[in-house]
């Protein structure tokens, strides 16, 4: 999606089919004759919305689908980000939350269409686009393009993949009705036709002859020259700004017959950290689907005048439910500077981040009831939330203190920095260490060249935090010392940048350190497995550690809570915490960062939650805990708070 949005993304499509004696067997084609979506022979329309189920746990899906469904639509958008599901090459895992088919057989059972964006690459604001972080252990390798090495990853996965697929695929009695060919290809720089001929062919070879295979790309003439490819249905994808005629007429240049599709309706936005928090009325939303839906006369006129009738169109909502980017998983955009996502996914959409109607909900059903039935049955209710309270929470290490536990196989020794991606580290966290080289008496500037701290550096020296360093924000910082100093610097990858020619975002230190312009040297580097222990009960199952209590700086910070006796959603809140990273019982809720907000409190849902026994709280804080550190468990979400903050 470009980019996943909250407020309504329709789908306007008149059609599928060539015309041909209809057959009783299952199918959906495109009538590029009577400009309509065929289902089973008969002329169809679908109203749908997206869902990310990667941003879902999985305890909830069917309560999000079904609202989908008791608010009037017929289909689900669906993105299938590579990354989820395969860790390292050749590894794959659809265990759990991450087990596509039961989701998808899921939306079957629930009586739903399917419309699949199984990538591989895909946006949606997700870590990479979707494209695992161990593509760029080749360095040089060119994404999203005819790169033997890129092509080779990518047809082993698709070769997993799909045939996933195929049997949920609606000719083969599925429900899944279209799938699409890459993302908004047209808007990266390769304009690779010999990549798009190849996914085309590996789709048709592991998917059949039969299934609906198109493109999505913006209405600009070259991303459409660039994004689409005989033998892909091509659609657009604009916002409410745009004029519909030229919109619709960019299409056209390019599919001149068959339906006019706008694959995603933009009238809503992302929330960056640091940046103010998106919402979109909800009177608005529902006039322009509206408006969409009967197609006013201007816009009814021009599309007739394509061979689209009113009752023909789709429409499809982008997002519906946004859901949550839990661990590491949020993405980043580049916009003359690096904005990385918030954890929070809930981009104002009708259904909220925790999965509840909102108003715009009800004025989107209200709408969807004018053109067609609403399904039998009560809108389920907001689901509970509980407000647990204050916890309590206690110093456990600092980081520095902890290194065995978190690098068990040991540093690894480099004259210079290495990328996380040289040492094969996807997410998280790595420190480089090395010495101070002479005496600083006076301060000197510890510096890196512009753009190499990917993303954020915490520095210590003999283990007292000095300070942080911020890609494309502060690079240099004055320290005095000795020495044999030991200089530790803790990267952070706040998210690679999914959308743009950026995608190859390395991670940790891109180039060297210096001291008044002199280069530093002999670093160790330590790559951190802080999930591995944290699953595994760290530290709550290990002998408590005697720590300095005020030092700031990266540290552990340990708490317990029980619940009255049921484990309902709640939202935590941080009050005088800088930014970190929160597990409870082992799951990475995701990044808080009040300081920079928008975000101040994380979605906690209750599954992941326990009735019985005490609920294990870990909170690594990066730059320094308030002087009591405690944590405010509430019943609502505050999305909406920035403060100011100077880079």
């Amino acid at each position: 999606a470009r980019m996943g949005l909250p407020a309504l993304a329709l789908l306007l499509a008149a059609g599928l089919l060539h015309t041909q004696a209809f057959s009783p067997t299952r199918s959906f084609q495109l009538d590029f004759k009577e400009n309509c979506f065929r289902k089973d022979g008969v002329p169809f329309r679908y109203i749908s919305g997206s869902i990310h189920y990667a941003r879902v746990p999985r305890p909830a899906w069917r309560d999000r689908l079904l609202k989908m469904v008791l608010s009037g639509l017929s289909a689900v958008q669906v993105y299938v980000p590579w990354n989820y599901h395969e860790p390292l090459p050749g590894i794959y895992d659809f265990s759990g939350d991450r087990d596509v088919e039961a989701f998808l057989d899921l939306t079957a059972e629930l009586g739903l269409l399917v419309i699949l964006r199984p990538g591989p690459y895909i946006c949606a604001e997700w870590e990479m686009g979707g494209l695992p972080a161990w593509l760029l252990w080749k360095p040089d390798i060119v994404l999203r393009s005819s790169d033997p090495a890129y092509l080779a990853a990518v047809d082993s996965w698709l070769h997993v993949l799909l045939p996933k697929i195929k049997p949920r695929l609606y000719q083969h009695g599925g429900n899944i009705i279209s799938v699409q060919v890459e993302n908004e290809y047209g808007s990266y720089y390769a304009c690779d036709y010999g990549y798009l001929r190849h996914l085309l062919g590996s789709f048709r070879a592991l998917l059949g002859s039969k299934v609906l295979l198109f493109t999505t790309d913006s209405t600009r003439v070259e991303e459409l020259r660039c994004g689409t490819l005989q033998g892909l249905y091509a659609t657009v994808d604009f916002g409410p700004g745009s004029n519909v005629t030229e919109a619709f007429g960019a299409q056209r240049r390019v599919e001149p017959k068959g339906p006019l599709v706008n694959s995603e309706y933009y009238t809503g936005w992302l929330d960056y950290w640091g940046g103010a928090h998106a919402s979109t009325s909800s009177v608005l939303v529902a006039q322009q689907l509206e408006d969409m839906l009967q197609l006013g006369a201007n816009v009814n006129m021009q599309v007739v005048s394509w061979g689209a009738m009113p009752s023909e169109l789709s429409a499809l909502e982008y997002m519906f439910h946004g859901g949550t980017n839990f661990g590491y998983w949020s993405g980043a955009d580049f916009k003359d500077q690096y904005k990385p996502v918030t954890t929070s996914y809930d981009y104002d959409a009708p259904l909220s981040e925790a999965g509840d109607p909102t108003e715009k909900l009800f004025a989107i059903r209200t709408v969807i009831s004018k053109f067609q039935p609403l399904p039998v049955g009560p809108m389920p209710p907001p689901s509970p939330k509980y407000a647990y309270g204050w916890v309590s929470l206690r110093k456990y290490a600092d980081l520095l203190d902890v290194l065995d536990v978190l690098c068990p196989s040991g540093p690894i020794q480099s004259q210079f920095p290495l990328t996380f991606e040289a040492i094969k580290q996807a997410h998280g966290f790595v420190v480089y260490r090395t010495e101070l080289p002479r005496d600083l008496l006076d301060p000197a500037t510890l510096g890196a060249p512009p753009h190499s701290v990917c993303d954020r550096g915490y520095v210590m020296l003999q283990k007292e935090y000095q300070g942080t360093l911020e890609r494309d924000g502060r690079t240099a910082l004055r320290v005095t010392g000795r020495a044999g100093d030991t200089l530790d610097v803790l990267l952070e990858n706040m998210g690679r940048i999914s959308f743009g020619a950026n995608i190859s975002d390395f991670k940790g230190l891109l180039g060297n350190l210096s001291l008044d312009s002199s280069p530093l040297s002999n670093w160790l580097i330590y790559p951190l497995a802080i999930d591995t222990a944290v699953q595994q009960g760290w530290p709550h199952a290990a002998l408590p550690k005697s720590s300095s209590r005020g030092r700031a700086g990266p540290a552990f910070y340990t708490g317990t809570f029980e619940t009255p006796g049921i484990a309902w959603d709640t939202f935590v809140k941080f009050p005088g915490w800088g930014k970190g990273q929160l597990w409870i019982n082992g799951f990475n809720l995701g990044r808080y960062w009040p300081r920079r907000g928008p975000q101040q409190t994380l979605f906690v849902p209750g599954s992941v939650l326990r009735v019985g026994h005490p609920n294990n709280i870990t909170v690594l804080e990066l730059e320094g805990a308030p002087f009591t550190p405690l944590l405010l468990f509430l019943d609502r979400p505050l999305f909406n708070r920035t403060l100011s903050h100077s880079t």
